[in-house]
């Protein structure tokens, strides 16, 4: 659903251009990539798990998936972070990665590779490295290459790039020095209380064979991996289908959203991870699956279901999906078998379809990328695009001024290969370059019994099905062993079937590349399949384009930093009450500078701390935490001022305690000059 609602011009930006210049990484080029094997544990495998931070500016941002001009950061909720899981049974391995962002777009799948190769060498490369996103509506955009992507974020971003690539390495090598002999098993439940169908009346339109797999209209499917080192679970890996958009398009706080919830549930809450206090000791990570027309905004109202609160809406649903991991875990059974993987790209702008995987049993055709009208208008239960382009009335955007309005009339030829679709703009033909990547890669991925059929869309329920279906066939196993791994190495918008495709409600003109998206997908898919039973070669496929030197950014700025007068960095404007008991809030407000000058990534920009007995202060609770918020706001040109929240838990020990922030101010002189401010001391109890 990510780029979903947003318009066709949704969001995210570029990728960085000193690591997506040319570069011939060993392995890539191969079918199959080279890997060092490892002795196995007795068990048969090593495991290893790493995770990293992956926050973004938090103030003047665009943020990525509402496709909202005016949606800018400003502030932080719950840090977005990366999650690892390396796999080795001696013979292979493969890297498992989870991001928090709204998308893994190809610039970012492509310098999170470059990054890996230069340490790793042939060790890891696109073969054997399967990244995908949660798909959260509340972090940065502006990792894209893609200008589609980036029209509401005003272009390319660099520091959004460098967050998600270095904080997707920084967790793979953190599991690479975690390898170590473990165990895996595998559990599955379902959960029917987390997700909607926002597009019912297309999923209606399918044959009874397809709706009948999921009589309530959802995927309640919740698979899940554990990993066991020394006897104990040290993490786990959990598939569910649901839009990680609980937040709405309202939310200027920078958020992991429901997944991020679930995560931090499992990591912090019942594991007591402490994300500032060096490697986590238990990972957890919520992948998204076939969750393309799946909400979990019950009511079918943004920001509605279970509750009327945004926040509440995410621990709810993200708390759903924690406990209906613990479910399928406490009956996981142990696994073993091979790991391994392949990997090609297709041409979804030029794929001939064999009949054998159409409706009609007729040969078709995919055509380049078109957006229909319906994408424009966004998902109005999870959030509204708004009319024509993502920008309010009356507004500039440079983005378009130099590129050109993406509202061109599409030429005959291409609205009778994308019919029924109303077009709205022909992406794939825009200067200078198509706006939206045709060149996608497909991937399969084992872990014993378990197969990954990773492709870069948001599919619905019924596509995944279809997919599953089809490498489940060529592969010769149970359909429960393929999972639809959606969001991964790329991202090129909707995935619906045929059927849903003619009544062209949001998904169907999110699906860019015509009416035979889904079957071209199903016959690759089974290409791929067969020729990863049979441990056959494929041929790479065409060059997936590099255009990182193209990427314009209109974004300010931010100039130096300015103080009210008579204050400093770091004076507290507005203190705490002498004392809280626990349940309640404590507020401050401190004299700041803008956050893009120091993004804190794997930081904080606040610790509340308690006085222990001998004296010393302690950190209890950071910003990143559930527990704490960050609102930053602008006075006049260069004025900002940092507020926090923090919500006493029920069980926080009585005592004194304090605020504590931290930033780096921009002189006039164009030098970065940390600072610190400390509210008065307050009591708990």
């Amino acid at each position: 659903m990510p780029v979903s609602r947003r318009t066709v011009l949704a969001r995210t930006a570029a990728g960085s251009a000193a690591l997506a210049t040319a570069v011939t990484v060993p392995g890539m080029t191969a079918a199959l990539g080279t890997q060092a094997a490892a002795a196995p544990g007795a068990s048969g495998y090593r495991i290893g798990l790493g995770l990293s931070d992956i926050t973004g500016p938090a103030a003047e941002c665009g943020m990525m998936g509402y496709s909202q001009f005016e949606q800018q950061t400003a502030g932080i909720h719950l840090r977005p972070r990366a999650r690892a899981f390396i796999i080795d049974s001696g013979a292979r391995r493969i890297v498992f990665a989870v991001a928090e962002n709204g998308m893994i777009f190809q610039s970012v799948h492509r310098g999170v590779m470059l990054e890996l190769a230069r340490r790793f060498g042939d060790l890891y490369t696109e073969q054997n490295v399967l990244l995908t996103s949660t798909h959260s509506h509340a972090t940065c955009g502006g990792s894209s290459n893609d200008y589609a992507y980036n029209l509401s974020i005003l272009g390319f971003q660099q520091q959004v790039y460098d967050a998600e690539v270095n904080g997707i390495v920084e967790a793979i090598a953190a599991a690479h020095a975690d390898l170590g002999p473990g165990t895996l098993a595998l559990g599955r439940a379902e959960l029917h209380d987390a997700s909607v169908n926002r597009s019912r009346v297309a999923f209606e339109r399918n044959p009874d064979a397809d709706r009948q797999h999921f009589p309530n209209a959802i995927d309640p499917a919740v698979t899940a991996l554990s990993f066991v080192k020394g006897g104990k679970q040290v993490g786990a890996i959990t598939w569910f289908a649901t839009h990680n958009t609980s937040m709405t398009n309202q939310n200027r706080l920078i958020s992991a959203d429901n997944k991020g919830y679930a995560s931090f549930s499992y990591e912090h809450t019942e594991h007591g991870v402490r994300y500032l206090d060096g490697p986590a000791d238990f990972v957890a990570a919520f992948a998204q699956t076939n969750a393309g027309d799946m909400s979990p905004n019950l009511n079918l109202r943004p920001g509605s279901g279970p509750t009327e609160d945004e926040f509440d809406n995410t621990r709810i649903i993200g708390e759903r999906q924690y406990l209906a991991s613990k479910t399928a875990l406490a009956g996981a059974q142990s696994i073993s078998g091979p790991v391994d993987s392949m990997l090609c790209y297709i041409d979804l702008a030029d794929t001939a379809v064999d009949g054998r995987f159409t409706p009609d049993g007729q040969p078709r055709h995919t055509a380049p990328a078109a957006a229909g009208l319906s994408l424009i208008a966004g998902s109005v239960e999870d959030g509204p695009g708004l009319p024509g382009l993502p920008i309010p009335e009356g507004v500039r955007n440079p983005f378009i001024d130099a590129l050109g309005d993406p509202r061109q009339p599409a030429p005959s030829w291409l609205a009778d290969a994308q019919a029924p679709k109303a077009i709205v703009a022909p992406l794939g033909l825009l200067p200078p370059v198509p706006w939206v990547p045709n060149v996608v890669p497909i991937q399969i991925v084992r872990i014993g019994e378990l197969y990954l059929a990773c492709g870069g869309a948001e599919f619905t329920i019924v596509s995944g099905l279809r997919i599953r279906r089809a490498v489940a066939d060529a592969l010769g196993v149970g359909l429960e062993q393929v999972l639809m791994q959606g969001y991964a190495n790329a991202y090129h918008e909707y995935v619906t079937t045929p059927e849903e495709y003619d009544s062209q409600q949001y998904e169907g003109g999110s699906t860019l590349f015509g009416r035979y998206t889904l079957p071209a997908y199903q016959q690759e898919f089974t290409r791929l399949a067969t020729a990863f039973a049979a441990r056959q070669q494929v041929p790479r496929g065409p060059a997936p384009r590099d255009v990182s030197n193209l990427q314009p950014n209109f974004q300010p700025a931010p100039g130096p930093d300015a103080t009210p007068p008579g204050r400093g960095f770091g004076d507290v404007l507005t203190q705490p009450a002498a004392a809280y008991p626990p349940g309640t809030r404590v507020a401050a407000e401190f004299v700041s500078a803008h956050p893009k000058h120091n993004p804190r990534r794997n930081g904080t920009f606040l610790e509340v701390q308690r006085r222990n007995a001998s004296g010393v202060w302690e950190r209890v609770a950071n910003e990143g935490e559930w527990a704490v918020r960050f609102y930053w706001s602008k006075r006049g040109t260069a004025e900002s001022v940092a507020r926090f929240t923090w919500d006493i838990p029920a069980d926080t020990s009585s005592g004194r305690y304090r605020m504590r922030h931290f930033a780096d101010s921009l002189g006039a002189d164009g030098v970065l000059r940390p600072f610190t401010g400390t509210t008065d001391e307050f009591d708990v109890g």
